[in-house]
């Protein structure tokens, strides 16, 4: 059985949206009622997150950003986003869930993790909130690898709202690959296939459109014959994943279909590619800042979308256990 970490603080329940809102802390509530009714609770080691430090957030975000998120009490920093009293501490704990996460994997502690976060992360840009995102958590994580020794890292993100934010942070970084499926047309607008990158970064996005009512046969494609031929081809040494279970056919944001089976497929093509990945000893040997006293790579799992209660707990569910085998 692996050692996966789930990174987790009742911080996050105290981000409070209006009664109407998709973003709700019964998300959160939902998947750890899912998980403590599971046999897998007491397999998991449980981690409390870090509060990140505001130069954390600086990697990603612009200090004017910061400090106009400091300034504000309560109200919408964009259309979609509501700030609560508690809600900048809350992101700060959810992006330090990841740094934590990454802490941990780093001292061999645990071989993988998954971080149940709210507010989610990957729309948000450099300067400004977006689409219930404040800081970007996956995106700090990557810089926040890189400085701790990981010099190469592969994010994928499969929620079904393209993750602007992320990709426009590291569009002309050929150090960190940006992959994503999602649905399109759709929230935001971007991720055509065609965007794939600038300067140095060209070719180190990889958009996977999907049309409304894709599903299990086309994400099983994607996991199983386009993911592990890219990772294999940039080598990365971690996986971070924005895990978005806006997929489900159950989602209420969602024109994609997938299933169960979907869910252990996706995850499954991620947990194998990684596999496939261990560090050698000619890798170790040429990157010993990055050895570990783990045998595979390191691939943390990051909260993003899922707006159907009862199918993100147990989607959540599924992923863990695949995580766990």
């Amino acid at each position: 059985m692996k050692k996966v970490g789930f990174v987790y603080d009742g911080i996050f329940l105290s981000h409070e949206t209006p009664e109407w809102h998709p973003e709700c802390k019964e998300r959160l509530i939902a998947i750890i009622d899912e998980l403590k009714s599971s046999e897998i609770w007491d397999k998991l080691i449980h981690i409390k997150p870090r509060k990140a430090d505001f130069k954390d957030i600086e990697a990603v975000h612009t200090r004017d950003y910061i400090e106009r998120l400091k300034g504000m009490k309560t109200g919408y920093a964009d259309p979609d986003t509501y700030i609560s009293v508690n809600s900048l501490d809350a992101a700060l704990y959810a992006t330090g869930a990841v740094i934590e996460a990454i802490n941990r994997c780093k001292k061999g502690e645990i071989e993988m993790a998954f971080c149940a976060v709210r507010p989610p992360g990957h729309h948000a840009e450099a300067d400004r909130a977006m689409g219930f995102c404040i800081f970007n958590n996956v995106a700090v994580g990557a810089r926040y690898a890189q400085k701790t020794g990981y010099g190469k890292i592969f994010i994928i993100d499969f929620d079904v709202h393209h993750g602007n934010g992320t990709q426009h942070t590291f569009e002309d970084d050929d150090t960190v690959f940006y992959f994503s499926i999602h649905q399109y047309p759709h929230y935001p607008g971007t991720g055509n296939e065609t965007e794939t990158g600038r300067g140095k970064g060209k070719g180190f996005t990889y958009n996977m459109p999907m049309k409304h009512g894709s599903g299990d046969k086309e994400y099983f494609s994607a996991y199983n014959d386009v993911l592990p031929h890219l990772v294999k081809k940039f080598e990365p040494d971690m996986i971070l994943v924005s895990a978005g279970y806006d997929i489900r056919a159950e989602d209420p944001l969602s024109g994609i279909r997938v299933s169960d089976e979907g869910i252990r497929c996706i995850v499954n093509g991620i947990l194998s590619s990684a596999e496939r990945l261990a560090f050698s000893v000619q890798r170790s040997a040429k990157n010993s800042e990055l050895q570990t006293p783990n045998s595979e790579l390191p691939v943390i799992f990051a909260l993003e979308g899922g707006y159907d209660l009862q199918a993100l707990g147990k989607s959540v569910l599924l992923t863990i256990k695949e995580m766990l085998a």
